[in-house]
């Protein structure tokens, strides 16, 4: 049975490859500080087997959790002070690519389509099989697409070393730097403000200002502080269980009797709509910006900013009408 574990410890192992590659690229400037950084963050991902294991009970080797969350301060450190770095690529020249580009045609889309094929086939064909962990198919499906891509990209670029995917992939992770690692940052803030009780701080404070069986007040509030708590969290899934713990749930549903599954439908997209307007949601506003070079950084949000705003207001409108 192939366990999802195994797929953290080979993106962990990625991860130090990539860094042993920083620590020879004499053009980073920051090639040891950025080594380290990429090569301690591979590292937590096989000693987060041991830290889960010794919490759960689970066989296997146990280890403990103090020395992952010094990692992890670690971690932020040499990103808060700005000590990654960013190498010259090894690449094909301008001339090069465009011959690639016109040899290739649309053909240069198979490997990414590769992805998505092999995890719905793993999800839907090959869950029952026994073959992948319980619960796990579509994750392990993600993963192995990903590699079965890399296979298929090399075959349709005619390209036989490995090495060159790898540099490929450490220079994006390069331009991209720890803003690649914010979504997972948040997420893991949204969970410690439910366990900490800020839902029902909020939902206490809410109360407290919002007049009795004012159905469409307490409506923009859920609706708005999802959108506001999107964008100061920068993760819809981590203001999702901040706000529906302090109004959605107790206040929307039990007290004025929403149907369930439009409140917190309506709730989330309300969420995505503050998505689109935060530079902490640095996957979707900020990663692109700096992949495609943009001169403006800020760009993405700047042009999204009118839309989210509009979906907000008709998320708000919808679930006072028919949520009801």
């Amino acid at each position: 049975m192939i366990k999802v574990e195994w797929l953290y410890w080979l993106i962990g192992l990625v991860f130090v490859v990539m860094a042993f590659q920083m620590a020879a690229d004499r053009s980073n400037p920051k090639r040891w500080t950025s080594a380290a950084f990429w090569g301690l963050l591979g590292l937590t991902f096989p000693y987060g087997t041991g830290v889960a294991n010794a919490t759960a009970g689970n066989g296997g080797w146990t280890l403990p959790a103090e020395p992952l969350g010094v990692a992890v301060l670690a971690l932020i450190v040499l990103a808060g002070f700005n000590f990654l770095g960013k190498g010259v690529p090894v690449t094909t020249t301008d001339a090069q690519r465009e011959a690639a580009a016109t040899r290739l045609g649309s053909k240069i889309f198979i490997p990414a389509l590769t992805i998505p094929l092999v995890a719905i086939v793993c999800a839907s064909v090959l869950d029952e099989s026994g073959l992948f962990e319980t619960g796990k198919a579509t994750l392990l499906g993600l993963g192995l697409g990903c590699i079965a891509a890399l296979v298929v990209g090399m075959l349709v670029t005619g390209e036989k070393k490995v090495s060159v995917p790898i540099q490929s992939g450490r220079s994006m992770l390069e331009a991209m730097g720890s803003a690649l690692l914010l979504p997972q940052l948040l997420a893991v803030l949204g969970s410690i403000f439910a366990a900490a009780g800020v839902g029902t701080q909020v939902g206490d404070i809410v109360n407290g200002v919002l007049p009795d069986d004012s159905r469409y007040l307490a409506v923009i509030a859920y609706c708005v502080g999802m959108f506001l708590f999107t964008v100061i969290m920068g993760n819809a899934f981590a203001a999702f269980p901040v706000m529906t713990a302090a109004i959605g749930w107790p206040v929307l549903i039990q007290q004025m009797h929403g149907n369930e599954p439009a409140v917190l439908a309506i709730g989330m997209l309300a969420g995505f709509a503050g998505t689109l307007c935060t530079p902490m949601a640095a996957n979707f506003n900020i990663v692109p910006a700096t992949l495609l070079e943009l001169k403006d950084q800020y760009g993405p949000i700047k042009a999204q900013l009118p839309t989210g705003v509009a979906l907000l207001g008709c998320c708000t409108v919808i679930m006072a009408l028919f949520a009801f």
